[in-house]
């Protein structure tokens, strides 16, 4: 709030003070308001913190609410104006897009809608609705349609292509159907397509730019460990980074694996590499499950990987897992913990059926194998699994950008191993 000199030097009053400073026309930075110009789709790319939920919240309120004005041509709303609100998970799209902080429950200062759980949407006073849907499940989509619609962290969609098309054929109310699509960046198909729309307004805002908003002295920290490598230049700076020269894998070999659903499915393992430290900083369980398929290929169709959890905490993750997929046992890497990986495994079932490896050989070495086997076509991903992915196609001779921790990508391959690969890495037919 300005001081009293300040505002009587602007010639305000404090009511008008008071709704500068509180009212998003003045408060927004600019690239946070709809672009000018004919588009359909406004991208709205950014780092981590740097206000792209805050931006799509007002979008959709303002669009929506009896009192809220925004320019969608007539800059009016329309009492049976519908909008899809689309996040990864059903979760998701309530904690953010709703709930979250920033989130359209939170931010709406007039006209504030209410939440019906059991019908998944919200409802204004002005009639207006907005439905909440996910990307894992495309085919909820089939059927409704909308005149505006929210698209968040598409980016991470389990099922990106599937889950956007079905909402593009439902995109078809009103006289200017819309969408905005706010997303931290990764250099997946899906997104490519989008930007090279030509009715895409695309618009990038980096983590830096809200700093106002941030807790004090958090880019400071984040900058010194990330600063100029590829992890910060994409999750602080929203670039879009692409393809690492010297990577195992590319994105193309990882789309050219990718299948919807996973299929029927025997030898299911789940893989856990253990964190180094227990709960440290950045630190992270690697956890993946796969299985094998009536073609003998290894289907990936879970990441469970758990980000600063307690030794207790991953080892129910892991039991989880191997309970809600059926799997006939876990892999586990025991470089780290010796004897405790297995023992706190089994503190929590004890008849769980555990399979130790010792890494003997560097990550590089451990890996190379089991890209071949993504180039010969024998690994397939059901579904996507971006944190898996980012670390996979960054992955180079000297580890990650940035130093930090393959962690998924050790789960990975000692998965893949485990159904496809001897212990020498040579390719064997069937067996764990």
């Amino acid at each position: 709030m300005a001081t009293n000199e300040a505002r009587l030097a602007k010639g305000l009053s404090q009511d008008e003070q008071t709704f500068i400073d509180t009212d998003w026309a003045y408060q927004g930075r600019t690239a946070q308001h709809p672009p000018d110009g004919d588009w359909r789709t406004w991208l709205l790319m950014g780092g981590r913190g740097s206000g792209k939920t805050r931006a799509g919240s007002e979008w959709v309120q303002g669009m929506a609410s009896s009192t809220g004005r925004q320019a969608n041509g007539t800059g009016a709303t329309r009492p049976e104006m519908r909008i899809a609100l689309v996040g990864e998970t059903l979760g998701d799209a309530r904690e953010v897009m709703i709930d979250g902080v920033s989130g359209i429950a939170r931010i709406a200062r007039h006209d504030r809608p209410r939440f019906e759980a059991s019908r998944r949407r919200l409802v204004w006073a002005s009639g207006a609705v907005a439905q909440i849907f996910s990307s894992e499940d495309p085919e909820s989509l089939r059927g409704p349609q909308f005149e505006l619609a929210w698209c968040d962290e598409l980016a991470k969609w389990r099922h990106p292509d599937e889950t956007f098309d079905m909402l593009q054929f439902g995109l078809r109310l009103g006289q200017r159907p819309r969408q905005l699509v706010t997303t931290t960046p990764r250099a997946v198909p899906l997104l490519k397509r989008i930007m090279a729309d030509p009715m895409t307004a695309c618009v990038r805002i980096a983590t830096q730019d809200n700093s106002a908003n941030l807790a004090p002295g958090f880019l400071e920290a984040i900058e010194g460990r990330y600063g100029g490598t590829r992890l910060g230049r994409q999750e602080l700076g929203g670039e879009l980074i692409e393809d690492r020269e010297d990577a195992l894998w590319s994105r193309a070999l990882v789309e050219r694996a990718r299948q919807r659903l996973a299929g029927k499915l025997h030898r299911i393992v789940v893989a856990v590499d253990p964190p180094a430290a227990a709960a440290a900083p950045g630190s992270c369980c690697g956890i993946v499950v796969a299985g094998l398929d009536d073609a003998d290929h290894a289907v990936v169709i879970a990441d469970g990987s758990v980000a600063g959890a307690t030794p207790a905490g991953w080892a129910q993750q892991v039991v989880a897992l191997y309970r809600r997929f059926g799997a006939d046992r876990v892999v586990a890497e025991i470089n780290q913990g010796g004897d405790m990986v297995a023992a706190m495994l089994r503190s929590v079932d004890a008849k769980l059926p555990i399979a130790t490896v010792r890494a003997t050989r560097g990550k590089w070495l451990r890996a190379e194998p089991v890209a071949a086997l993504y180039e010969q076509g024998r690994v397939r991903h059901a579904g996507a699994f971006p944190d898996l992915e980012d670390q996979m196609c960054d992955f180079g001779p000297d580890g990650l950008s940035g130093g930090r921790s393959p962690d998924r990508l050790d789960a990975l391959v000692w998965a893949i191993t485990a159904l496809l690969l001897g212990h020498d890495g040579a390719p064997r037919v069937r067996g764990i």
